[in-house]
């Protein structure tokens, strides 16, 4: 049957209508089931310390689960990866870190794009990373650590969670702007990291601040610098590694992203709610006391933060010829 061309306009307008009638409706029962909140290291890291944070508060203000799935592998890439492939519906998001902006040049062949896949949501926090050594280091400040070094080419082991992770390029980069030879040993998360650190099978870690702080207080390891261009409110009399290396600058930096074409009624909705957390006193001051600097902001200032950090790194690697293992 041929409608008259006033009704087919106005079905056709009708219909034009109902993608962003369903995103509304869908926004205003998100969510309704629980969400994966997928993080790409092991338990016990400052990601999953922070995401656990982020989920409780989240879980509370939505009224639905935020469950921790933690897939560590490939330097995050097995996480971002199911994300990726997950249903885009705000059901499934990612906790995001610097190596999303590291492995976009790391790795040659990824079965994703992040700028183009991912969807930033909110960043949550900047932090800085702590140059910690084990006690038995017979070095207390970087100076000396550097000439200790130099005296013992090779035979210092440099412990991080992973390729291509803030901490791993922390030190590459503290290698190449000092001239220090030391090995690489990677690890699945900072937990594992820690561990061995502190049993003294490796002697020295640019760690997060969330996962070392407790160590650093109780005097288990020993803190040498903090790895951002000022020093942490945390631990005042820390001296910045750049103090005596000129020019070092890294911060670690957490928020969380959705699959690309998420809608952006859930995706405001979710960053209001983390945003609505940041500024709570009470999370405020448990993400200070992990050292962390709040970064409340839009979902375009969290692109924004990745879309940046993506070129600073890239030179980094290009310089350094930084190869996945």
């Amino acid at each position: 049957m041929k409608l008259p061309r006033r009704q087919f306009l106005r079905l056709a307008a009708g219909t034009a209508v109902l993608p962003t009638v369903s995103q509304i409706a869908h926004a205003e029962s998100y969510p309704n089931r629980p969400v994966r909140l997928v993080v790409g290291f092991a338990p016990g890291g400052g990601n999953d310390i922070t995401a656990r944070l982020m989920g409780q508060w989240l879980s509370e203000r939505l009224g639905q689960p935020f469950v921790i799935e933690n897939r560590p592998g490939a330097g995050t890439n097995v996480a971002t990866e199911a994300v990726v492939n997950a249903g885009a519906d705000g059901y499934t998001v990612l906790f995001v870190a610097p190596s999303a902006a590291i492995n976009a040049t790391l790795y040659e062949k990824l079965n994703f794009n992040f700028i183009r896949d991912l969807a930033p949501i909110a960043g949550i926090m900047r932090i800085p990373n702590v140059m910690v050594v084990n006690p038995s280091v017979p070095a207390r400040t970087v100076p000396e650590f550097i000439a200790y070094a130099k005296a013992n080419p090779g035979k210092i082991n440099v412990a991080s969670p992973g390729v291509g992770t803030s901490v791993h390029l922390s030190a590459e980069l503290f290698k190449m702007m000092t001239g220090v030879d030391m090995v690489h040993v990677a690890y699945k998360g900072s937990a594992p990291s820690l561990t061995d650190l502190l049993g003294g099978q490796v002697q020295v870690s640019f760690a997060t601040m969330p996962a070392s702080i407790e160590f650093i207080r109780t005097g288990k390891l020993r803190a040498l610098a903090v790895t951002t261009a000022t020093r942490s409110p945390v631990l005042p009399e820390v001296p910045t590694v750049g103090e005596f290396v000129p020019g070092y600058e890294v911060s670690t930096w957490y928020g969380l992203c959705a699959r690309m074409g998420t809608p952006a009624e859930v995706i405001d909705k979710i960053n209001k709610e983390i945003n609505a957390g940041l500024a709570d006193p009470m999370m405020k001051a448990r993400l200070a006391d992990l050292g962390g600097v709040t970064i409340a902001g839009s979902p375009g200032d969290f692109g924004r933060l990745i879309a940046d950090e993506t070129e600073k790194w890239a030179k980094v690697i290009r310089a350094a010829n930084i190869k996945p293992e």
